[in-house]
């Protein structure tokens, strides 16, 4: 009797579901000027953000194969550490990380934002700090046209090597974009800055406790319960409207 049992193997990816979306930002260009990045202080009226969390220490010395920094290291490139009823990040899984482009969908209130962000550059290196040599890695993406802000964000694992100390960071830079729908504005004006920080500190705190959960189980991934939600994307449609309007 011939098996009903559906081929995983024939399943696509979910991820692939969003492709129309990825496809609208992948002409798009960065919405900032990426030679006059030592211009966006506060003082030229771009906000200025910098936020760390305590991970679980490690021995002293090079980081751990699968200590508490290799860990952070694997929910960053995962992207799993945002809070998922806020934003969501899609992306293609096996694209090299410093290839990254991708959608992030905001949710606030009844709102649904697309905006699109690709990957600026990967970290990974030593170096001098007050405290010691340490060991960096991480990534920054930066905003792409049709996104409401322009800017970057740098997300780092740093481990001091003379202490085993180890810290996850978030820096950013940016600015309201272009928008031209004023109630957007509105929104954004009243409650963007909020939403910025409700990021950053929910983002420190969920990467510590899926590296906590790392360490206890043993698992060299981020726990299932961690990923985002995946849902069908409708059609580009929205996306591609969002991004001719800021151009």
């Amino acid at each position: 009797m011939p098996s009903t049992t559906l081929n995983r193997a024939e399943t696509p990816p979910l991820w692939k579901q969003y492709r129309p979306r990825l496809e609208a930002y992948e002409q798009a260009k960065v919405n900032f000027d990426l030679t006059a990045t030592n211009e966006y202080t506060a003082e030229n009226g771009w906000r200025v953000d910098d936020y760390e969390i305590e991970l679980p220490p490690e021995t002293p010395g090079p980081p751990l194969e699968h200590g508490s920094w290799a860990a952070a290291c694997e929910v960053l490139r995962r992207y799993s550490f945002p809070p998922p009823g806020l934003i969501t990040g899609i992306f293609v899984p096996d694209q090299p990380l410093e290839k990254r482009l991708m959608v992030l969908r905001g949710r606030f209130l009844f709102f649904t934002f697309w905006f699109g962000v690709r990957i600026g550059g990967v970290t990974d290196e030593k170096r001098a700090s007050p405290e010691g040599e340490e060991q960096v890695w991480g990534y920054n993406y930066r905003t792409l046209e049709g996104h409401f802000e322009r800017g970057q964000i740098d997300f780092t694992v740093h481990k001091f090597l003379a202490t085993g100390r180890v810290v996850f960071r978030i820096h950013a830079f940016s600015q309201v974009g272009k928008i031209s729908n004023p109630f957007y504005w509105l929104g954004f004006k009243l409650f963007g800055r909020m939403l910025q920080r409700r990021f950053a500190h929910q983002s420190l705190k969920r990467l510590h406790a899926q590296v906590e959960e790392m360490l206890r189980t043993g698992h060299t991934a981020p726990p299932a319960a961690a990923a985002p939600p995946v849902e069908v994307a409708e059609t580009s449609k929205g996306a591609k409207e969002q991004l001719k309007k800021a151009q």
